[in-house]
């Protein structure tokens, strides 16, 4: 395997060109032990973070390279990549760098084997394949990982160098900073070499790597003898001490200042002696400086511009690009190109390319362009590196640079940049993209259109910037067609429900159907403010909603046929080509799944309301057609979201029709993988997937499952509904598998308890608090808490006894003092349940109202809590009552039997006090 990267200049005065490095001993002996260490046989080598610091010009790169010669004399594969300032707005660029080489080697079979099922999500990414649909950023890293772990296991040991750091794209850095973390457990050496130049967008990553190394250097000036050692090695060693000493004193000791300051000396002929310290200083701040005046005079027009184009393009430079940019023709660039050789300005690659000597030149020759002569360069750079074939990825960070002229042309490219950037996974970049088109500015009827693919772009990364843009959208005076409209509507109501504002949310979707002509666009509003309405934690007209909701369904089943034949109902022709109108399999597909969307709607009022089970599981068989999620409820599919396929999942998991629920929460993590969405998406399917195995009792794969859900909850911000969910999700299942003390520490480290947002949380957010107040001995309160939660749920009309069991814990909260009024609130509970007709509702029910009565009676109940249970999927729960039955029925001889039956299946379910509690039980017998 060949290295990854191409060669690059080194620091001045640091090692290039065969001169030797100096005080930089300690450094490169810990880069020869982590490649021991990496490098060790029978596959025990081990990873390690190396980090890189100092200031401009004190030898990173060439530090830097010598552990890039060290690796591959070790044997190791070498991937190498470097940040460029003028390229930090090409996403990926550095990951192009370190993967791009190896991938290319590789046959098509390897390659295969090395993306797996992350082809079409990574390739794109590493620019092997074409952007395809809009990608999830987080799914993009977590592909990268599996492809550079594989590489790794293929042709370890691998050392991954990247220097520049601090001038890396985002995308990359970002995903560098989480791959660290896993570097350790590969045989993998990451070694990083940057400034303390970091942009203000990327300081906590740089945070978070600089706290992960496994060994820091940060590089120091040189010392006076080491400066004496370079003057005299430049100059010739008749350089007296005093001249050697005033070369320190004026370049602080940095190598690549001397190195500059140096060659100022060799120019002018200065002798190395004393009477000439005086005009170091001058020269010195000339080499520093290098302004405009300074490079005229060093190199002449022609060659200056060559050198503008190619400080222009950055790193790697075409000489070809570089040529045609500064509008020379062969004969004239080649010349160019001699004379920035000799001038210690560029130097050649092993591919032909050209790169600056030290990455200081090049910032200098950048900023010594005119500003006029630099837009109006980069400008042509736009159009010259897309005509070479280099794509509008590469060429739009020149249209950011370019002046706004009112041109639609370039409105047109950034556009379709940012189509481009959204299907590599990098919104970020899309954004900027679409901000600079708006200031360009586009034609009048354009701009709400721009603002709405702007708001958009942001939609699963920051919900705050879709709010604001969409809004811009909506409100711009040439407004957006119909469609597009409505779909920023909606967008706009995902962002709001996302950012805890899910009244918001459910209000904009009210207020935008009133405005909306009838026909589907309007439809599907209405469907919309009753899904987001549906997901409020309190309504002041709960059952009124309820109704209502109802009434549209009736209506929509009423207007089907006439919504068929006039077009969706929008006065549209109907057929092929008709007037621009939908065709009739777009009629039915728009009708089907509006009716699909509020049967599932329906369902889950049904479910949350306690009412017969039967009544909601006809409705969510209604919405799966052949048994299957229809299109319009696609796990992926944007019409609805993930919403509405995720509460009909919830619903049948209530109803104990957990194999559906299993069917549909498969296929979400399934379908969210395969789609490479790693973000929330994946977290609220791994969520549900949680949820069920807790149902199902089989509390150690839930509680994997919550883990990796609130991890993802955490990437993405503790402000999003499902970091409460997964939080709540997570305390319930740790405390019923005895974990009490770390179910608490976690509800309180991540502060779950009041206030609570504004969208429901599963399972109930002021309920589960008030249970856990209960665990820990706090009676009152949790009396309080649950009272509060019972009116708030009383007064929306739910009624649902698993998601909610309030009733049945206040009256344990209160039994001590107040019995009998413990025993009706048990009792109203077990009523409740009843309605439902759910099994596991009603056993669990008839549990908690054993708990708050005599043993006589307690054991009745817990009898029939058990028939219950043991047709139901609710495994731990049946072992709660079994072994609460075992305990209410004393001495008498079924006690033991109900107690080892509970005791296997708590072991069975991972609940680990429960089990203990039966042992013991059986041990001492106390029944009694």
């Amino acid at each position: 395997m060949t290295d990854g990267g191409t060669a690059a200049g080194g620091d001045g005065g640091s090692g290039r060109d065969g001169c030797q490095l100096h005080e930089r001993e300690a450094e490169i002996r810990s880069a020869g032990r982590a490649v021991e260490a990496l490098t060790r046989p029978a596959g025990a080598g081990t990873g390690e973070l190396l980090l890189y610091t100092g200031a401009a010009g004190l030898g990173k790169t060439a530090v830097l390279a010598e552990v890039r010669r060290e690796a591959k004399r070790a044997g190791c594969t070498v991937l190498f990549a470097r940040g460029g300032e003028r390229q930090r707005h090409e996403p990926f660029r550095v990951v192009r760098q370190l993967l791009q080489p190896v991938l290319a080697a590789l046959s098509a079979e390897e390659r295969a084997q090395a993306f797996g099922p992350w082809e079409d999500i990574v390739g794109p990414a590493v620019g092997l394949l074409p952007p395809g649909g809009q990608l999830d950023p987080q799914g993009v890293r977590d592909g990268l990982d599996f492809v550079l772990t594989h590489l790794v296991q293929r042709h370890s040991p691998v050392a991954v160098i990247v220097d520049d750091l601090h001038w890396a794209d985002p995308e990359s850095l970002g995903w560098l900073a989480g791959f660290a973390v896993r570097a350790r457990e590969l045989p993998a050496l990451l070694v990083l070499a940057c400034r303390d130049e970091f942009p203000d967008d990327a300081l906590a990553l740089q945070h978070g790597l600089v706290g992960r190394a496994d060994r820091r250097h940060e590089l120091r000036p040189l010392q006076p003898a080491s400066v004496a050692h370079l003057v005299r090695a430049a100059v010739g060693v008749e350089a007296e001490d005093a001249f050697c000493r005033h070369v320190w004193a004026v370049t602080g000791g940095n190598p690549y200042e001397t190195t500059a300051l140096l060659r100022e000396v060799l120019d002018q002929r200065l002798d190395p002696v004393e009477e000439s310290t005086g005009q170091l200083r001058e020269l010195a701040a000339g080499a520093r400086g290098m302004t405009l005046r300074h490079w005229l005079d060093k190199l002449g027009p022609a060659t200056l511009r060559f050198a503008w184009a190619a400080s222009m393009l950055g790193t790697d430079i075409r000489p070809d690009l570089a040529a045609v940019v500064c509008a020379q023709g062969p004969e004239t660039a080649d010349q160019s190109i001699r004379e920035l050789r000799r001038h210690g300005v560029l130097t050649g690659t092993p591919g032909g390319r050209l790169e600056f000597v030290h990455p200081l030149i090049a910032t200098s020759v950048y900023q010594s362009m005119p500003p006029a002569v630099r837009t109006g360069m980069h400008g042509v750079a736009a159009v010259e590196t897309e005509n070479a074939g280099l794509g509008l990825l590469t060429a739009s960070r020149h249209l950011l640079e370019t002046l706004p002229e009112g041109d639609g042309a370039i409105v047109g490219k950034l556009r379709r940049a940012a189509r481009e950037h959204l299907a590599i996974g990098a919104p970020e970049a899309a954004q900027r993209c679409l901000r600079r088109a708006i200031s360009e500015p586009p034609a009048d009827e354009d701009r709400a259109v721009v603002l709405h693919e702007l708001g958009c772009s942001a939609l699963l990364t920051d919900p705050a910037t879709t709010v604001n843009q969409l809004r811009l959208a909506l409100a711009d005076p040439y407004g957006l067609g119909p469609e597009l409209r409505v779909d920023a509507t909606f967008r706009l109501a995902q962002a709001l429900a996302h950012s805890n504002r899910v009244g918001e949310a459910a209000e904009v979707c009210a207020e935008e159907a009133a405005r909306t002509e009838p026909g589907p666009g309007r439809l599907r509003l209405e469907v919309a403010h009753f899904m987001f309405a549906a997901f409020q934690s309190e309504d002041a007209d709960g059952p009124g909603r309820s109704r209502r909701l109802a009434e549209f369904a009736r209506m929509l089943d009423m207007i089907g046929l006439a919504f068929t034949d006039a077009g969706a109902g929008a006065g549209t022709a109907v057929g092929p080509g008709a007037g621009g109108g939908p065709t009739p399999d777009e009629v039915l597909f728009e009708r089907d799944g509006l009716a699909h969307a509020v049967a599932v709607l329906r369902c889950w009022d049904l479910t949350l309301r306690g009412a017969d089970r039967a009544e909601a599981i006809a409705l969510a068989e209604s919405a799966l057609p052949g048994g299957r999620l229809p299109r319009s409820l696609g796990w992926t599919n944007t019409i609805w979201g993930f919403e509405l396929p995720g509460i009909l999942g919830i619903s049948y998991l209530y109803a104990d029709r957990v194999d559906r629920a299993e069917e549909l929460f498969t296929e979400a993590v399934r379908a969210y993988e395969v789609a490479g969405w790693s973000g929330g998406h994946l977290g609220f399917a791994h969520l549900l997937t949680g949820m069920l195995r807790f149902r199902c009792g089989a509390l150690v794969e839930a509680e994997d499952h919550l883990r990796r859900a609130l991890r993802i909850a955490e990437r993405i911000g503790p402000e999003g509904p499902l970091h409460w969910d997964a939080v709540g999700a997570l305390a319930e299942t740790l405390a019923a598998r005895g974990q009490l003390a770390e179910a608490l520490e976690l509800t309180r480290t991540h502060a779950f308890g009041p206030p609570y947002p504004t969208v429901m949380v599963l399972p109930d957010a002021p309920t589960l608090y008030g249970r856990l107040l209960l665990a820990r001995g706090d009676a009152a309160g949790a009396a309080e808490t649950l009272t509060a939660a019972g009116a708030a749920l009383d007064a929306r009309g739910w009624r649902n006894t698993v998601w909610a069991p309030w009733l049945g814990h206040l009256a344990r909260a209160v039994a001590p003092d107040r019995p009998e009024e413990a025993r009706e609130l048990a009792g109203e509970a077990v009523r409740r349940a009843r309605e439902s007709g759910t099994d596991s509702a009603v056993g669990s029910a008839l549990r908690l109202c054993a708990a708050v009565h005599e043993r006589p009676r307690a054991a009745e109940l817990l009898t029939e809590a058990v028939r219950h249970l043991e047709r139901s999927p609710a495994r731990y729960e049946h072992a709660l009552a079994l072994v609460d039955l075992g305990e209410a029925l004393g001495t008498a001889p079924t006690a033991r039997t109900a107690l080892a039956r509970g005791l296997e299946l708590a072991a069975h379910c991972g609940a680990e006090a429960l089990a203990a509690r039966a042992g013991e039980l059986l041990r001492t017998g106390a029944a009694g």
